[in-house]
């Protein structure tokens, strides 16, 4: 599985919270590979797609920290909507943006 990148905050209250939250570019690249995977597993039957459905849908709900994959398209939606609030990072500005040394996370 490749590396999963988020955003993470630290909120002190009397102790660390760590609040992981995955970059719009990398959900709309999952969404972008489950619905490949689901188009061309409805055209023809394929033990590669199949793993590749498996693993993204797996990739999906971990990244979103959902259990289903309809909570994860869910979860995924609300995300990308957030993204697109004024005050937010927009999908160019994601692009180009630098990560941190910090904002990863393999999956």
């Amino acid at each position: 599985m490749g590396r999963e990148h988020v955003q993470h905050s630290r909120v002190s209250a009397g102790g660390t919270v760590v609040v992981l939250k995955p970059e719009p570019r990398r959900v709309r690249t999952l969404l972008a590979r489950y619905a490949s995977a689901r188009i061309a597993l409805a055209e023809k039957a394929d033990e590669a797609w199949q793993r590749e459905l498996a693993d993204v849908t797996y990739t999906l709900c971990v990244v979103t920290g959902t259990r289903s994959i309809t909570d994860a398209i869910a979860a995924a939606d609300e995300i990308l909507e957030a993204a697109r609030q004024p005050g937010e990072n927009h999908p160019e500005e994601d692009l180009q943006a630098p990560l941190a040394p910090d904002t990863t996370l393999a999956a």
